[in-house]
């Protein structure tokens, strides 16, 4: 799928993430299932209990952890809690008043 025929499909109907989940790993020639949602939760935990911009920063580690262990969605699951976890930690450390879940 190319780009131009991606792009009409992708709408505010809420499954924008979805599609561009769709279209990104096509282009880069990927055939994984992903939980979104987990990705999602650890670039909140990372961006809210470390700044913002370790939130891309730690998804990009967590997938390349996950790929160095020839892992699927699993490897991704176990990579992510345990990056999500370091991030609370990290909150904590700084802000032990903080609540963690944000």
């Amino acid at each position: 799928m190319s780009l131009s025929d991606a792009r009409p499909r992708i709408g505010d109907d809420g499954r924008v993430l979805d599609e561009w989940m769709a279209a990104a790993k096509a282009e880069l020639g990927l055939d994984l299932d992903v939980d979104t949602q987990v990705l999602l939760d650890l670039a909140r935990d990372a961006a809210h209990g470390v700044a913002r911009p370790a939130a891309p920063l730690t998804t990009f580690l967590v997938g390349y952890a996950a790929g160095r262990t020839e892992g699927g969605p699993e490897a991704v699951r176990e990579a992510a809690a345990k990056a999500a976890a370091l991030a609370r930690r990290w909150a904590e450390e700084a802000d032990p008043e903080a609540d963690p879940a944000g």
